[in-house]
């Protein structure tokens, strides 16, 4: 993927202030509110989203929204569309370990709040993001396929596979863990695969959820089981890969069985599956979030492990910190784009996001001890944890984004 290409004469229309490639949660939410602030932004993705309908199935793949990330909804004028479609809202969130039976609970009230969060699926968000964007003036290129990312000295012009050039003073990168555009600019990544795969499904259960997120960790790996509007369950259980094999193929009485056995009945039995689906886990941190009129943002900077359901959150908090830096540069009359200052975003998200990433890897392998001495220490953890209101309360704000 050559950065060197001269493309054609660039597409007629208006300058653009970013170009923002990818058109998932956190690219659209991104372009949503560069628009709303402002900024003369275009907006590229390969697909366009297919149209959501509250008719369908309850898409598979689904986020725990925090309240930092619902609050950007709100303020981009989306979130009371995405709320009344369809969201599953939680108050309680319970988790507890299989092997010592320590617990720990997280309430909303102790916080002084309503609600810990939403449930909501991903293809929800994102249908009524990008019809957003065309209300907030975002030029929607779509199906667009970048070739080359060329930076020059007052602005980058991205190469499309047409042969015409987009140029734009800044580019954001927000194509997903494999992110092109990230390469192209020769940016690295670290991290590792975790060797494991999250099944997902949704299921009906004998007893009701109760508005609460549980979350049981198990030697294999943690199940969550997330409310869902319906009053139904969103399952989403890591296991090794051969193990996550074997209970994709499962037949429905026996996967149910097993699964009422992981989740120790908490909410009764198993009644009834949809399909099921699964995906590979890894840890993934680019070695640097911007280049030159260039940053990165959601998965094309970091991946996460799921079990504290952050990725989408993380991706949202790059949204809001990017558009806070930029606002503040151009009121101050300085270039947005220039690289003092997408090195405040850069070295301000990448602290944040590498220490949750961090955090998450290192809560899953604790999970993991399989040692009766560091399992029993790591009960005797929990418990005191549960206890300590002050030190819960830091990791309830800081999971919610305030």
């Amino acid at each position: 993927m050559s950065v060197s290409h001269h493309p054609r004469a660039p597409r007629r229309g208006p300058a653009l202030d970013v170009a923002v490639v990818g058109g998932g949660m956190a690219g659209a939410a991104a372009a949503l509110a560069l628009a709303r602030a402002g900024f003369a932004t275009a907006l590229l993705e390969a697909r366009a989203p297919q149209p959501w309908d509250a008719a369908d199935e309850v898409d598979l793949r689904v986020v725990g929204l925090a309240p930092s990330s619902v609050a950007l909804l709100h303020d981009l004028g989306v979130w009371t569309s995405i709320r009344e479609s369809r969201s599953g809202p939680y108050a309680h969130m319970h988790v507890w370990d299989s092997e010592n039976g320590a617990a720990i609970d997280f309430d909303a009230a102790d916080e002084g709040r309503d609600l810990l969060g939403h449930i909501v699926e991903n293809s929800l968000v994102q249908w009524v993001l990008w019809q957003a964007l065309e209300v907030a003036g975002v030029r929607r290129l779509c199906p667009a396929e970048v070739r080359a990312c060329v930076p020059r000295e007052d602005r980058v012009t991205l190469e499309l596979a047409d042969g015409e050039g987009l140029p734009a003073r800044l580019v954001v990168a927000a194509d997903g863990a494999a992110s092109p555009l990230r390469e192209m600019m020769g940016i690295a990544t670290r991290g590792h695969d975790y060797a494991q795969r999250a099944v997902v499904a949704h299921v009906a259960t004998e007893r009701p959820h109760g508005s609460t997120a549980w979350q049981r960790f198990l030697p294999s790996g943690p199940l969550a089981l997330l409310p869902l509007a319906d009053g139904r369950s969103s399952v989403v259980w890591s296991l090794p890969e051969a193990e996550a094999r074997r209970v994709l193929m499962l037949e429905d009485a026996v996967f149910l069985q097993e699964l009422g056995i992981a989740s120790d009945f908490r909410l009764g039995r198993i009644v009834s599956s949809t399909r099921r689906a699964a995906f590979p886990l890894r840890l993934q941190l680019a070695e640097s979030y911007q280049a030159e009129r260039f940053v990165l943002l959601g998965d094309a900077a970091h991946v996460v492990h799921p079990l504290a359901g952050q990725g989408v959150n993380l991706g949202l908090r790059d949204v809001i910190e990017l558009r806070d830096v930029l606002v503040a540069a151009r009121d101050a009359g300085r270039d947005f784009a220039s690289a003092h200052v997408l090195r405040r975003y850069a070295r301000r998200r990448r602290s944040a996001d590498t220490l949750d990433a961090r955090g998450f890897d290192a809560l899953a392998r604790i999970y993991a001890w399989q040692s009766p001495p560091l399992v029993a220490a790591r009960g005797l953890g929990v418990r005191l944890l549960d206890r300590l209101a002050p030190l819960k309360r830091r990791l309830a704000e800081h999971a919610a984004g305030l």
